[in-house]
């Protein structure tokens, strides 16, 4: 087997470029085809995320990915190339357990990314572009991740996007009681940190999804109210605290409709978390005054502060 793998991740790359290079659900089906419908790529998988981009495929040539990364985004190689990394056989199947086991996370630790590489792993079965070898090589970085949390203690410490929410919003506002959190997008991180901050004070919960459903069954868990995504932006000024995640390939919160809901909340402020890769709200947010808009780069900050403890428990994890 020859594999190659090329990506970008929070490491390498701005999220200005990671959000160039995500897939969404449907694009994915549709890379994967056209990747492994070029001669010299017989499987292939796309794992895309937050903060990580990468494709792994059974092919002699990582040459053949990056130019297929810039042809399908149709992005110039020169904007990408300084921020791609390639590794070949040996290192990348090293890559690729660092990866599950959650080493190369920017929470290190964290559980998400194992979760999303068996979807990805799903969606590549599905699409039929994996076969014999990178179905072996993944079932092996799953048993790799699961030895990992098992025999080390590298999920123990607080190091984690809601941890990172918690710790900013008590600067902005200080007490949490009384204070209320927008979810938009029902996404695991999202729900995460939504968490983190019903733990630490703050008392309501809005949920709005594009399947409303999805937002019903989300606002049951934090006994809070579902709002229809067509209407969010009808509600969205009675959350202190905003946290968006959704699949959009534009901003759904512009600075002009931002400066709208400053406004119709007489000034006080509004801390917003944008977790989405592309993102969703307008950079330019951060201009208006109460306004406090971080993005998941932003976060990395705050994140780093807390890694000490859990970078002990990495180096046995590097062993496994």
């Amino acid at each position: 087997m020859q594999l190659a793998l090329v990506g970008v991740s929070h490491k390498t790359a701005p999220v200005e470029i990671r959000e160039r290079l995500a897939f969404n659900s449907e694009a994915l089906r549709l890379a994967l085809k056209s990747l492994t419908g070029r001669q010299d790529v017989s499987e292939a998988m796309i794992l895309s995320t937050c903060n990580r981009v990468e494709v792994v495929a059974e092919s002699p040539d990582d040459r053949l990915i990056r130019e297929f990364l810039c042809e399908f985004h149709e992005i110039p190689h020169d904007v990408v190339s300084k921020h791609l990394y390639s590794f070949r056989n040996v290192d990348a199947i090293r890559h690729v357990f660092r990866v599950a086991a959650s080493l190369d996370s920017m929470m290190i630790g964290e559980p998400q990314i194992l979760g999303q590489i068996k979807e990805a792993f799903r969606i590549a079965a599905d699409a039929g572009t994996v076969g014999m070898h990178l179905s072996a090589l993944m079932n092996r970085a799953f048993a790799v991740a699961k030895k990992v949390r098992s025999e080390t203690g590298i999920s123990q410490f607080a190091v984690s996007i809601g941890y990172a929410a918690v710790e900013l919003a008590r600067k902005i506002f200080g007490d949490l009681s009384g204070k209320t959190v927008m979810i938009i997008g029902a996404s695991k991180m999202g729900e995460l940190a939504a968490k983190h901050l019903k733990r630490n004070g703050v008392s309501s919960v809005l949920v709005t999804n594009r399947t409303f459903e999805r937002a019903v069954e989300l606002a049951q868990v934090f006994e809070g109210a579902a709002v229809p995504f067509e209407h969010f932006v009808d509600h969205i000024d009675r959350a202190d605290i905003v946290i968006s995640s959704t699949g959009a390939p534009h901003f759904i919160i512009t600075k002009m409709l931002a400066e709208q809901i400053i406004h119709r909340r007489k000034n006080r402020p509004m801390f917003l978390i944008d977790i989405a890769v592309p993102r969703d709200i307008d950079p330019a947010v951060n201009e208006i005054d109460n306004a406090f808009l971080y993005d998941i780069d932003d976060l990395q900050q705050v994140i780093d502060a807390n890694l000490k403890e859990r970078m002990k428990e990495a180096s046995k994890a590097e062993e496994i």
